[in-house]
């Protein structure tokens, strides 16, 4: 595992959050399926940074969990498929069982609606996939950056 695999991963993850998942919500809002908007700039606590950026970095983190797991997925699901089953999935899990009873809120926020879990997992999956396009994207932009262009190779 390569640092830039690690960075690429942070950065997918950080920017899928900005772009896919919050390009969903602002759909699903323009829509009036969801009452809340994308790129809130509400502070949160502890540091007072803007909810997106909040939610963005968290997604930077995924997105290096993402970067550590790609391989298996990949193998395993495909790189879309994996992208898609890693944010379905992980962060999903993660929200419902530990973050919201950290915030005092009941397990799965309750489970009820149905179509707020369902929403739930297909706002996390947009995620996963995005983070899995970018991560594809960001490997193939490091790897042109760490090959030697033909004007730089020795003379034989």
């Amino acid at each position: 595992m390569t640092p830039t695999r690690l960075v690429v991963g942070f950065v997918a993850g950080f920017l899928s959050v900005l772009t896919f998942q919050s390009g969903l919500i602002a759909i699903l809002h323009a829509a009036g399926a969801i009452p809340f908007a994308p790129w809130r700039m509400t502070p949160v606590p502890p540091f007072g940074v803007p909810q997106s950026l909040s939610a963005a970095f968290w997604g930077g983190l995924w997105g290096i969990a993402y970067a550590l797991l790609e391989p298996r997925l990949t193998a395993r699901l495909g790189w879309w498929l994996g992208g898609l089953a890693f944010g379905a999935v992980l962060p999903v899990l993660v929200l419902w069982f530990v973050v919201l009873p950290l915030k005092g809120q009941p397990v799965g926020g309750g489970f009820a609606p149905p179509s707020r879990v369902l929403l739930t997992v297909v706002i996390h999956a947009v995620f996963g996939l995005g983070t899995a396009i970018l991560f594809r994207l960001g490997q193939h932009l490091a790897g042109r950056r760490a090959s030697p262009s033909p004007a730089t190779l020795p003379d034989r």
